[in-house]
């Protein structure tokens, strides 16, 4: 765990009566051949203020990433809604969606993955802009040098190909591309777990300055608690594709109320072993999210433990 002092300050500014993001009743069911179901995200409401980081976090497979990815409508939700700035773009195609598109974005686990190979990293990190017609010609190859030089890199990158970076910096060329279009909020799937530490840490600390910077949200999908406790001012844990509990960064870390969370802390390795106490430890297999037909897991229900501290009901 990282000292209060290196921690996210909260957002400067009292959230606005509108959130960014708002998401209400969120499901996403996968059919499979047999008629039976993946349940990867169940009733899920939350929402994200503007210029704060909502971080979610769980263990591999609870529907982070499926959650992410509803969100920012590279899938389409079973049922439910997601409103950007008031507007609900559920149900939005892809022309209806391309004006929201520059609101939004985000950054994908595997940077290498994520850049064209083929494709020099400037005009990687222009293409947003072109597609969008933000800018062209002189103007749109001075945007990609400062976007560069934001994210701290050389202008004379531009011509470069993604095989002659680092992990640290092809990352770097990812937030750009992801800034080109100055979007409000920008999704980070498990953004910095390739990275090794020393690297992440500058990535983290570049993604805090331009949050400062631009005012930006962000919405942090890792399952590193300790990078979250850094980067975020909420917290939600997320097992089995439900939110089973929800608050301020401190009150989860330090008053964990449901005992998923109490478990996951409890995972966290600690390196002097003179810190190191029983702890209860994730040993159980876990549960597999397939259901029968007519079948469905059982819907959590989230109660107020204190304010803005929100835990689901246990039997």
């Amino acid at each position: 765990m990282t000292s209060t002092t290196d921690q996210a300050s909260p957002p400067a500014d009292a959230p606005a009566a509108t959130p960014l993001v708002a998401v209400d009743d969120l499901c996403k069911q996968f059919n499979l051949g047999d008629r039976t179901k993946i349940h990867a995200v169940e009733h899920v409401s939350l929402e994200v203020a503007r210029g704060e980081t909502l971080a979610v976090v769980g263990e591999s497979g609870c529907g982070k990433s499926t959650l992410a990815h509803l969100i920012i409508r590279l899938l389409d939700p079973t049922s439910g809604r997601v409103e950007l700035d008031g507007v609900d773009i559920t149900e939005l195609g892809a022309r209806g969606m391309r004006p929201h598109r520059q609101k939004m974005q985000i950054i994908f686990q595997d940077p290498f993955a994520s850049l064209d190979p083929r494709r020099s990293v400037g005009k990687a990190v222009a293409e947003p802009m072109r597609v969008h017609g933000t800018a062209s010609g002189a103007d749109l190859n001075r945007r990609v040098g400062d976007l560069f030089t934001r994210v701290g890199l050389e202008r004379q990158h531009v011509d470069q190909f993604p095989h002659q970076f680092s992990g640290g910096q092809r990352q770097r060329i990812c937030i750009a591309r992801a800034l080109a279009l100055e979007p409000e909020l920008v999704i980070a799937d498990e953004a910095v777990s390739a990275l090794d530490v020393s690297v992440q840490a500058q990535v983290i600390n570049l993604m805090m300055d331009l949050q400062e910077e631009m005012g930006l949200s962000y919405l942090f999908i890792s399952h590193d608690l300790a990078v979250v406790e850094r980067i975020s001012h909420r917290v939600a844990v997320m097992y089995l594709g439900q939110i089973v509990e929800i608050g301020p960064r401190a009150a989860v870390f330090e008053d964990p109320q449901h005992s998923y969370t109490k478990r996951l802390l409890s995972a966290v390795p600690i390196a002097d072993p003179r810190q190191r106490h029983d702890r209860p430890l994730l040993t159980d297999e876990i549960p597999s999210p397939r259901w029968g037909p007519g079948e469905s897991p059982e819907r959590v229900e989230l109660v107020e433990v204190e304010p803005g501290h929100l835990a689901a009901v246990e039997g």
